[in-house]
């Protein structure tokens, strides 16, 4: 199975409305609410492509268990740790008529030391029984910075490959203990970096410990730096609708690519693809199947020249 840890997991609540209106009232068309966070949408793409897949991570209070209740009901396997602190929601606003969504994101609860330390031995109890393991999104307060290079270390003392998906210093901490691979968006790469080039950019994370890094880049696709070459990967078409979860998607394909060895051009395809469909999709975490099968056989992947990153 695939581990996917979610150490700030939400409730992602979703609006959908004609046009937001700044200042004024605005009269919502429908709601949803679903377990979320970044790690929780991966796992989603992944158990609908068919694959054994686990959510981990930190939850708490009547949020929390809002979370764990909509986990059971979509089916995914819960190994979720239980904390005092209330976990957090967040408020996705689409406007329908414009194809646009705004993200309200609450911070998440406070974790003191004890229960951190008990999320360690927790997660070292399940990564025996996993292919890979996934570590995305925000940490919650009083978790330190070096938190995912604690639980890269672990990973790889077990002899399980990783994908880090985050950024600013949590990002950076987390590169010397070497993830297998790194998958940014373009702000998080340029933030990590100071570099304005994507591809030097990537290049220089790929220096600083990371053994592959494929950044999303929106609408252009996605760049990917790797030992066995450099790639540009472009969908045939941009798709008007909610990118909440389109990364999300991208690092379910890579983390599947990953577990099976596929090669990396097929990999970017897949992630194109996938990502697309999941912005075809009205909320995070799904994706529209017939928009991946149309896609993934028009998606053009074009090797790259890395420039130097220094």
């Amino acid at each position: 199975m695939i581990l996917t840890v979610t150490l700030n997991a939400a409730l992602d609540v979703t609006y959908r409305i004609g046009r937001l209106r700044p200042q004024g009232s605005n009269r919502v068309r429908a709601t949803a609410e679903r377990a979320g966070g970044k790690g929780v949408n991966v796992a989603r793409v992944l158990h609908a492509l068919g694959r054994p897949t686990a959510v981990t991570g930190l939850v708490g209070g009547l949020t929390g268990q809002a979370i764990r209740g909509e986990l059971a009901a979509a089916g995914l396997a819960d190994r979720m740790l239980a904390i005092e602190g209330e976990s957090r929601r967040t408020v996705a606003v689409v406007e329908e008529s414009v194809g646009d969504t705004t993200i309200l994101l609450e911070p998440g609860p406070v974790v003191g030391a004890e229960e951190w330390a008990g999320f360690l031995d927790h997660l070292a109890a399940l990564l025996p029984q996993a292919a890979a393991v996934v570590l995305s999104g925000s940490l919650p307060r009083g978790v330190p910075d070096d938190a995912y290079a604690q639980l890269l270390g672990l990973a790889h003392a077990r002899g399980v490959p990783a994908v880090l998906d985050a950024d600013g210093p949590v990002l950076r901490a987390g590169l010397p203990a070497g993830p297998d691979l790194v998958k940014p968006n373009a702000d998080e790469l340029a933030a990590a970096t100071g570099l304005t080039d994507p591809v030097a950019a990537a290049g220089a994370l790929v220096d600083a410990g990371a053994g592959a890094v494929v950044a999303s880049l929106g609408p252009d696709g996605l760049i990917a730096v790797t030992p066995q070459g450099s790639w540009r990967a472009r969908s045939p078409e941009r798709l008007v609708g909610n990118p909440a979860g389109a990364g999300d998607a991208a690092v379910a394909a890579l983390t599947l690519g990953l577990v099976t060895g596929t090669p990396w051009v097929d990999r970017l395809a897949e992630a194109v693809a996938l990502s697309a469909a999941a912005v075809a999709a009205p909320l995070a975490g799904d994706f529209d199947p017939a928009v991946h099968r149309a896609l993934r056989p028009r998606v053009d992947v074009q090797p790259l020249h890395r420039p130097r990153s220094s």
